[in-house]
């Protein structure tokens, strides 16, 4: 017998055991400057240190390095008062799943694991949520009653009819959200499919990383990779409506799938990369802490390797 999930719960009982699943498991896993779920430093200084081959040496210290007569750099700690923003996708695509999970849950899950481990230095969160009937938005705030209306609001969001005309892209949702956020460098997040045509959203999400530390959330089910042979198979696009009928025992269709799934994930995870984003991807089969947890540990191995400033592809400095 599989447990309930949030949906099957009242909203305070859900959100309980989300907070304490989020706190036993990653509270201690994570903590650092603001989850070090992105590289790069930030603008406060830290403790100098002796420079070392690789240091940028923009961050040198001057002072303590004409006082030591041995060349020492400034490391950076991120701003204490940190402004969160989440563009969270829950259109019809995201009322999905054949895992643990549908990938709506998902998207709460890594919404609330960002609110409550940076919830307690009185950082700032706010919300856009896309769903079928329009645009909700949830202004930037602090403290503890603000994040639990938030993530109720996101529990509360109606499921979306397969079909329904009218629910705002992906893109225009990230336009939206880089007007709201200011101009104040923060954090971020946006948690959905990707499902839309790449070209629709590409363009806002660059801009976005731009002016943000910017964190994509691609969720996704195994079925979206790969089709079992279960012979006969009624589907419906969620987005349109269209229904068909396919003959999954056609192992040409089902390598063809596979083939098309693959091919679309890699183009949205360069689509991601050209944006400046730090991609995670979340599975409804998966442990989607385990997988938080190995995306944070490779991109603070990532920032610890990474080597000073010189040439992007393309032009520009690290």
């Amino acid at each position: 017998m599989t447990s309930p999930g949030l949906r099957d719960l009242a909203p305070d009982q859900a959100l309980r055991r989300l907070e304490l699943t989020i706190v036993r498991r990653l509270d201690g896993l994570l903590q650092g400057e603001h989850l070090g779920l992105l590289p790069g430093p930030g603008t406060e200084a830290a403790e100098g240190r002796e420079y070392r081959p690789g240091d940028d040496v923009r961050a040198m210290d001057w002072n303590l390095t004409a006082r030591t007569t041995v060349p020492h750099v400034r490391d950076r700690i991120a701003d204490r008062e940190l402004e969160t923003w989440a563009l969270v996708d829950a259109t019809a695509s995201m009322d999905f799943g054949t895992g643990r999970v549908e990938k709506r849950d998902l998207a709460v899950f890594a919404v609330a694991a960002v609110a409550f481990l940076t919830e307690r230095t009185g950082n700032r969160i706010g919300a856009q949520v896309l769903h079928g009937g329009g645009m909700r938005h949830v202004p930037a705030r602090s403290g503890r009653a603000h994040l639990l209306g938030l993530l109720r609001s996101l529990l509360d969001v109606p499921r979306s009819l397969p079909g329904a005309a009218g629910h705002p892209s992906l893109g225009t949702g990230a336009e939206l959200m880089l007007r709201t956020a200011g101009r104040r460098r923060g954090l971020a997040v946006v948690v959905s499919d990707f499902l839309e045509p790449v070209e629709s959203w590409e363009r806002p999400l660059r801009a976005l990383g731009h002016r943000h530390q910017l964190l994509a959330v691609e969720v996704l089910d195994p079925r979206e990779l790969s089709l079992p042979d279960v012979g006969l198979l009624s589907v419906v696009d969620p987005e349109t409506g269209r229904r068909r009928d396919i003959s999954t025992a056609n192992p040409r269709l089902r390598r063809r799938y596979a083939e098309a799934a693959a091919g679309q994930r890699s183009l949205i995870g360069a689509a991601l990369r050209g944006a400046g984003a730090a991609h995670l991807r979340l599975r409804t089969d998966r442990d989607w802490i385990r997988d938080l947890v190995g995306h944070v540990v490779a991109q603070r191995r990532a920032a610890t390797a990474a080597p000073g400033p010189g040439p992007r592809p393309g032009g520009g400095t690290a």
